[in-house]
């Protein structure tokens, strides 16, 4: 997708709005899911940590006996919003192992990638005050799903820049921290891709996601401790 040029739209600038009201909300968490990944069982993990005064490593672990799938983000939010600084992706599976590594120099304001990624998916990216990488849109849309703010994001990945735009599609109770709670569904759909996640105002994480592809399920998290 085309990035915006010139003068920010409205929606550009509502979303550096909700970035900084995100931002400001965030503390440490360990969250623990049961996971089904590819149509196996997996245990996952999500963790924030705080490493300084700004600085946060975000972390997304789902592994069992035959894959692990490991994301790990550092952000700031010295500017009052959530901003990535780097990424590491791996994907482990039996003798293979993918990695794919971010770098977000807010300096040049240029993203760019290496490890095993093609050429395409190398190519810098300039950034733009507000941007987020895949990982910190679970913190972004907890913030901005309990305070009714809209769900527009502008994500960089390997090498491209797509607005993202979430649809809340309803509710549902849900089982979370021992009681049944009442969590907010929204949808977000990318050609055949379909990603959904149910969000309750105690959790700082989605309570569960699930991705789709062709109406397969390729990924389910369920929430079941948080700390």
């Amino acid at each position: 997708m085309s990035r915006i040029s010139g003068p920010l739209s409205a929606l550009t600038a509502a979303v550096l709005s909700l970035a900084s009201v995100s931002a400001m909300a965030i503390e440490p968490f360990q969250a623990k899911y049961q996971a089904n990944y590819l149509g196996a069982q997996a245990a996952g993990t999500m963790t924030l940590t705080k490493n300084g005064s700004d600085q946060w490593t975000y972390n997304l672990d789902v592994k069992n006996i035959f894959i692990q799938l490991n994301q790990t983000t550092v952000f700031d939010t010295a500017t009052g919003r959530l901003r990535p600084l780097s990424s590491d992706d791996v994907l482990k599976t039996l003798g293979n192992k993918s990695e794919a590594l971010g770098q977000y120099d807010w300096n040049s304001l240029q993203a760019t990638w290496s490890g095993n990624v093609t050429s395409e998916q190398s190519v810098p990216v300039p950034l733009t005050i507000g941007d987020l990488n895949p990982l910190l849109v679970n913190l972004a849309i907890v913030s901005d799903v309990n305070a009714g703010n809209p769900l527009s994001y502008n994500i960089v990945n390997l090498g491209k820049t797509q607005q993202t735009t979430y649809e809340v599609v309803g509710t549902e109770a849900v089982s979370f921290n021992g009681k049944i709670e009442n969590a907010t569904k929204i949808s977000y759909t990318n050609g055949s891709k379909q990603t959904l996640a149910w969000i309750v105002p105690d959790a700082p994480a989605p309570v569960r996601v699930q991705q789709t592809d062709n109406g397969k399920q390729t990924l389910l998290l369920v929430m079941t401790s948080l700390n």
